[in-house]
């Protein structure tokens, strides 16, 4: 069972939810959630028994030494803190594993703490290998769980048939129990996919600012996406193969997305840009 240290009053509260696993190529979804709790200070709440939904011959734990050079056992989990201050919404965040048994179980626990939270909507944020250029913005697909919900928040149903994980389980609860859910996927460039990914991390933050219309400092993340580009920039320059192959995918992402250059992709810039300066000191 979920061990919270009390529940606190929270604003308007929001949950957040990445896991690492199947969900997260190039670590850019547990990356987000990691920012989210560093700029906000988010506070640790509790977390879920590892014993009822692990298999640590599979998921291992970590042995350490500590400052008194005695060993201590890091048990994989899955924490829940929370984030206030943020200038808007309260956030309850979620940052775990993708568990390996129980999956039911696990949501409905996750499901009880956001009812005892208050918790108004459930984000899930996900990241999948994709034939998506690194040259060009990383595309995040945004879709609802509920056909009313997507009218509402201008987002796409979604149309996915198929495997999933944890994060699809948790949508699909999210629609029984009744709980607005909404899930962003970043899609990594499946030839760079060694983690981390900071540039699929930063267009998952930006997306979520723009759902939650809410400003989410990035710090170092916008320097760190430029690095990471620029990197890749080079090893692809050292290789004519994958350089036609960048090549090919540029013209295939330019040539599918011109009809949206002029429409909603830039007016949700100039919002972005808006509230950004709107935050600045004069």
């Amino acid at each position: 069972m979920v061990e919270l240290e009390g529940y606190p009053d929270l604003v308007d509260p929001v949950m957040v939810a990445a896991f690492e696993g199947w969900n997260d190529a190039g670590d850019a979804a547990t990356g987000a959630v990691e920012h989210l709790e560093a700029v906000f200070g988010a506070t640790t709440l509790g977390g879920l028994d590892p014993d009822d939904y692990y298999d640590f011959q599979v998921t291992r734990p970590t042995v350490a030494l500590d400052g008194d050079d005695r060993r201590t056992i890091t048990w994989p989990t899955t924490r829940v803190s929370v984030a206030t201050g943020t200038g808007g919404r309260d956030l309850v965040v979620v940052r775990g594993i993708e568990p390996n048994m129980r999956w039911r179980g696990f949501t409905a626990e996750l499901l009880g703490v956001a009812h005892d939270l208050g918790v108004e909507m459930v984000v899930t944020l996900g990241a999948l290998l994709a034939d998506s250029p690194h040259t060009r913005p990383i595309p995040v697909s945004a879709t609802a769980s509920d056909p009313g919900l997507a009218r509402q928040l201008t987002l796409e149903t979604s149309r996915y048939e198929g495997p999933t994980g944890i994060t699809g389980v948790l949508q699909e609860a999210c629609g029984r129990a009744g709980i607005p859910g909404v899930s962003l996927w970043a899609a990594v460039p499946h030839y760079v996919a060694q983690p981390p990914c900071p540039k699929a991390t930063l267009a998952l933050l930006r997306r979520l600012e723009d759902l939650l219309d809410l400003r989410i400092p990035l710090g170092d993340l916008p320097e760190d996406a430029r690095a990471w580009q620029h990197g890749v920039d080079e090893l692809a320059s050292e290789d004519s193969e994958v350089a036609e192959y960048v090549r090919a995918l540029e013209q295939a992402k330019d040539t599918a997305e011109l009809p949206e250059a002029s429409g909603e992709a830039i007016a949700r810039e100039f919002e972005r840009y808006l509230r950004r300066r709107g935050d600045e000191p004069r």
